[in-house]
């Protein structure tokens, strides 16, 4: 007989001939007694929650696919970056001044009497672009405005006057662009609408015109949002790469948020709880540090891992049969076998990832250590009870299971 069987029969001896003792020390219920008195139960027998997921092992092979967190992009989203600036038409809403210039007084709009005083011209009282996306000007008539370059409106109104006018010159001034706006949102210091001119304002442009973001720069993400399609970007990157700062369009939703980027650890680790990244890039390795690496006394270290959604076409990518999974999130465990000196240089390139939850494993012999310590108050006290016989023996089957 090995020394834990003796150990266990000689538990089972001791609380059942100390029938008269007090339980051992919880908490609170234990499971049984919450079953017990639940009035409807809705459980399964195996008590297995009946997700699917992916074991993968942390090693070379696989580095190369989560060294870096996902790209994001918001030129790729829209395409832009390149060429100019947009045409900025007018629009209904449009708040604008048409002014009409003749070549000599005596014409339709400049009398006679007025001879040759400087500026042969009237300006018409300013007006705004109604619904049928038009505007009116004397002689003229309606003038279809909408969706068409100033230029194009004011050679259409010279045409319409030239039968009575003198040579007429018109030029339309916008006073108020209301469809040339863009609104920023979320967490900039003075969120608004604010208008785009032709000579072109870029994302981080508008994201300035409204005071700048008011949340740390590493957890604050942009979203641009443009006739049905969105892209987002970080801050950082955006600020770093030229080439995403691209043009904004009349009618664009810049979107500012900040995400808190966290991470939580459970087990057998020097701190249990959630943490912030507070860096741009963070590994596994660094953090494991934040939270206080392993516990000496307790954890394996061959027995590190990290839960994580990743998309489908990186574990394909990874030659992994993802046929079983629905959807194009995969649950993921990723292991980590920190007796392997190597290991330590690969939890340094693998890049954690918002959300990421990190358990560490008990050692074996905590569990051995866990029933020694029961056994030792029970044979230590002069009472005990047929329950505590109960626990001891339920205890030491999940000792002898594993």
């Amino acid at each position: 007989m090995n020394l834990a069987k003796f150990l266990l029969l000689a538990l089972f001896a001791s609380t059942a001939a100390l029938s008269g003792c007090t339980a051992l020390p919880r908490s609170g219920p234990d499971d049984a007694a919450v079953e017990k008195q639940a009035s409807v139960r809705v459980t399964t027998e195996d008590r297995k929650v009946g997700i699917d997921y992916i074991l993968v092992d942390i090693n070379k092979t696989i580095l190369p696919s989560f060294q870096q967190p996902a790209a994001t992009s918001i030129r790729d989203s829209f395409g832009g970056g390149r060429g100019g600036p947009p045409d900025v038409p007018l629009g209904i809403g449009d708040t604008v001044q048409v002014s009409i210039f003749e070549a000599q007084a005596g014409g339709l709009f400049i009398p006679t009497e007025a001879g040759s005083r400087p500026g042969n011209y009237i300006t018409l009282p300013s007006q705004s672009i109604d619904r049928s996306g038009t505007l009116t000007v004397p002689y003229a008539g309606r003038i279809v405005a909408a969706g068409r370059p100033k230029e194009q409106v004011e050679r259409e109104i010279e045409e319409k006057l030239s039968n009575r006018a003198i040579e007429p010159q018109v030029v339309i001034t916008t006073v108020n662009g209301r469809s040339s706006e863009v609104a920023v949102l979320g967490d900039v210091a003075k969120a608004g609408k604010f208008e785009v001119t032709s000579a072109g304002e870029r994302v981080l442009d508008l994201i300035s015109e409204a005071g700048g973001i008011s949340a740390p720069s590493i957890e604050t993400y942009v979203t641009l949002q443009r006739r049905g399609k969105s892209g987002t970007i970080s801050y950082d990157k955006l600020q770093t790469t030229p080439a995403e700062n691209i043009y904004a369009s009349p009618g664009d939703t810049i979107l500012v948020n900040r995400e808190r980027r966290t991470y939580t650890v459970y087990g057998a680790a020097g701190l249990n709880g959630r943490f912030d990244f507070e860096e741009t890039k963070l590994t596994l390795g660094e953090a494991l540090g934040k939270a206080g690496g392993l516990l000496d006394a307790r954890a394996d270290p061959g027995q590190v891992f990290l839960y994580r959604k990743v998309s489908r076409k990186t574990m394909q990518g990874l030659s992994i049969d993802t046929s079983r999974f629905v959807g194009e999130d995969i649950p993921v465990i990723f292991r980590a076998n920190m007796r392997d000196p190597g290991s330590f240089f690969a939890v340094q390139q693998f890049a954690m990832q918002d959300k990421d939850i990190i358990y560490i494993s008990n050692a074996d012999s905590v569990e051995v250590v866990k029933f020694l310590n029961v056994l030792n108050s029970v044979t230590s006290n002069t009472s005990g009870a047929v329950t505590d016989a109960v626990d001891g023996r339920d205890a030491a089957k999940r000792i002898f299971r594993n």
